[in-house]
């Protein structure tokens, strides 16, 4: 056994299967927050011992309690410390002398509070660091296992009884959220085979506790709640072995709201904001993130029964008894771009010969005749068979409610169907809900999340080996001088435009190339040109050319004197068929990624762009093109010229490639605008900004 197995062994077994449990400060009151695991814990009949700990008396809830952890006969393998702040870091070091292995802490008043907040979670982490000691939290509610009875939480909506078990297991950044998906699934039919409440992860993470449960056998799938995308190496680990091993991943993440994030040196900072870079992360790992709070559940069978498409297989065919549930499944898979797929000639002829009535178009409207069984059977085995439908969704009318046994007799048929099968149920139907949820087949009680859940999944994609590359850089890094941007751009590969170096205050040169020109201020201390007045466009003459020098000049000296500059870079002025943006930075959770954008000065204002993990193979870069509307006026539609998006894929992956040269040590590198030529003649970098770690 590896290091690494023995660790998320002992994590596995002290955290969810502990045989002895120490409740530090535990209330004699069972309804308050400090007495609600004991009570729990009691109801839920655990197995193990469990040790109430109150110095100020003899008895807590009726049971004896002891002064102190080292007065207990044994040292437990979890102990949870529900009192106040300023006695949890002599409880941890309590826990760790004792050779305690698993800590959680309920407390607040860590990083959440301020500075000071701050520095007792830095102290938290360090001593974990430092001792050994596992610590959950703090501001964790606890975690809960119901398969041994192991309601070890503050969290009040435990005190319901029946706790459903099952496969999923849920982490959660927000502690009053795992009670919540709890009533929310037991309202499905959705078991559980454990709940954490992370906390503030001072410790363990979401990914390092979830990787720790990866060989439970009880475990099928993963439900996260994440409110900010921390320790991504940790969430990364765990999602890539999640993916290998078959045990999908649904998430809903907090944060589609925020603005982009404040990075100031590059446009690819301002486009790439958090929220987006968690987006591409989560996406790039085969990870569902989903926009409802409802489809946590509904998205999981799908999820199960469809591997990660690729950039095809996303044609959905729609059979129906309502046309107007069709219609409503429709329009929300198309507002989300999902292609909901007419039926083909053949699949149209194969129903005639079977004798299915309705009408075949976008979808195959079978109206009230396919609420007999043998008609929906047998329109659902040739909708599954045909070619043209990666997904089939069957919409059921009123018969959903009024029969729910004939309803989803006919769809019970296809539970091992090659081809995913989903239900959209248009009635409040919760006995042919139930029935389909326990036969593991898709299904959705309203058009949005049946929209959701689809177009989710299909978001998702294939795990790359590549998205694993590459570390994070976060030393303070400068600007390189354009010049020197493109001597990288060289060692990658990227085509650029031919430059010249000429010396601010010499004599005006003589070209290498023809005019017109560009002229512009060079020097690492001016990263943004233009905001000094450092660039001339469209020079056409030698003559022209001095006044250029001259300018730049003057505005250097009225704008920025306190920078120092000496060199100007001349440089033909080019145009393309369309500019756009290629940017790499490295992002302190998500590590290196690769964006496209709409470039020039389009760029902040259409916000049109795509991100990926770094690196991105050649194939990855043109799912990217296909994702910029901007490109599609480039892409040879209704006989208009093409650009050289091929070239434009290749520079995309050449670009990424920085995520396998940590010796560069650059932490964001930005081409903008990067001109597409017409196809078979490239594409060519017209200015460069690369920051570069000290």
């Amino acid at each position: 056994m590896s290091i690494i197995e023995h660790s998320e062994q002992l994590i596995s077994q002290a955290l969810l299967h502990p045989r002895s449990i120490a409740l530090v400060g535990v209330s004699d009151d069972p309804g308050k927050t400090g007495g609600r695991p004991l009570q729990f814990l009691r109801r839920s009949r655990f197995a193990g011992k469990i040790y109430p700990i109150n110095p100020n008396r003899d008895q807590v809830q009726g049971e004896q309690a002891w002064p102190s952890l080292s007065a207990l006969p044994e040292v437990p393998e979890h102990v949870f410390i529900l009192s106040s702040t300023d006695t949890v870091l002599p409880a941890v070091r309590e826990c760790a002398e004792l050779g305690v292995k698993q800590v959680t802490i309920l407390a607040t008043g860590f990083s959440e509070s301020g500075e000071e907040g701050c520095q007792r979670e830095r102290e938290l982490r360090d001593f974990a660091q430092a001792s050994g000691v596992r610590i959950l939290g703090p501001s964790s509610l606890g975690v809960v296992n119901p398969h041994n009875g192991l309601v070890l939480t503050a969290n009040a909506a435990f005190a319901e009884p029946d706790l459903p078990k099952g496969n999923l297991f849920v982490a959660s950044h927000s502690g009053s959220m795992i009670g919540a998906l709890v009533s929310r699934g037991k309202a499905r039919g959705v078991g559980f085979a454990g709940l954490v409440s992370v906390g503030s992860e001072a410790d363990l993470c979401v990914g390092e506790i979830c990787q720790a449960t990866l060989d439970d056998p009880t475990i099928a799938g993963y439900v996260l709640f994440l409110e900010s995308l921390r320790h991504g190496d940790k969430l990364r680990a765990f999602a890539a072995e999640a993916a290998r091993r078959g045990k999908p991943v649904i998430a809903y993440k907090l944060g589609r709201s925020n603005a982009a994030a404040e990075m100031a040196a590059t446009h690819t900072g301002a486009l790439a904001g958090e929220d987006d870079i968690a987006d591409a992360f989560l996406k790039d790992l085969g990870v569902v993130r989903v926009e409802m709070l409802e489809t946590l559940f509904e998205a999981l069978p799908l999820a199960k029964r469809m591997p990660a498409p690729d950039s095809r297989a996303k044609r959905v065919g729609v059979v129906a008894t309502t046309g107007g549930g069709a219609a409503m499944v429709v329009d929300q898979l198309g507002i989300r771009n999902v292609t909901v797929q007419p039926l083909s000639e053949a699949t149209q002829r194969k129903l005639k010969e079977a004798q299915i009535p309705g009408s075949a178009g976008r979808v195959l409207d079978l109206t009230l005749a396919g609420t007999k069984y043998e008609v929906m059977k047998k329109a659902l085995q040739i909708m599954l068979e045909a070619p043209e439908f990666d997904l089939v969704v069957a919409v059921v009318g009123s018969s959903a409610r009024l029969q729910p046994e004939l309803a989803v007799k006919p769809i019970l048929e296809f539970t091992s169907a090659d081809k995913p099968l989903a239900v959209m149920l248009v009635p409040d139907a919760p006995e042919a809900l139930g029935t389909l949820t326990r036969a593991g087949i898709p299904c959705f009680r309203t058009p949005e999340t049946c929209a959701d859940a689809i177009s989710s999944v299909f978001a998702r994609r294939k795990l790359s080996t590549a998205a694993a590359a590459g570390s994070p850089q976060l030393a303070q890094a400068q600007a390189l001088s354009e010049a020197q941007a493109y001597d990288v751009l060289d060692r990658l590969q990227v085509p650029h435009a031919d430059y010249a170096i000429f010396p601010l205050n010499g004599q005006i040169p003589t070209l290498p190339f023809e005019y017109p020109v560009v002229a512009k201020l060079c020097s690492a201390e001016i990263p943004h040109k233009t905001e000094v007045g450092g660039v001339v466009l469209n020079i056409q003459d030698p003559a022209q050319l001095s006044r250029a020098f001259e300018t730049l000049r003057t505005n250097l000296r009225q704008k920025a004197p306190q920078l120092v500059c000496e060199h100007v870079l001349v440089q033909p002025q080019l145009q393309g068929m369309a500019e756009v943006l290629i940017g790499y930075r490295v992002d302190p959770d998500a590590g290196p990624i690769v964006m496209l954008a709409a470039g020039g000065v389009w760029a902040e204002v259409l916000r049109d762009r795509s991100i990926r993990l770094a690196p991105v193979s050649v194939e990855g870069a043109r799912e990217m093109i296909e994702e910029i509307r901007i490109l599609k006026t480039v892409s040879g539609l209704r006989g208009k010229p093409k650009g050289d998006l091929e070239a434009l894929a290749h520079a995309i992956s050449k670009l990424s490639m920085l995520a396998q040269r940590p010796e560069l040590k650059l932490r964001e590198a930005e081409v903008n605008p990067m001109l597409l030529l017409a196809e078979g003649q490239g594409v060519l970098a017209v200015d460069a900004l690369v920051m570069q770690s000290a």
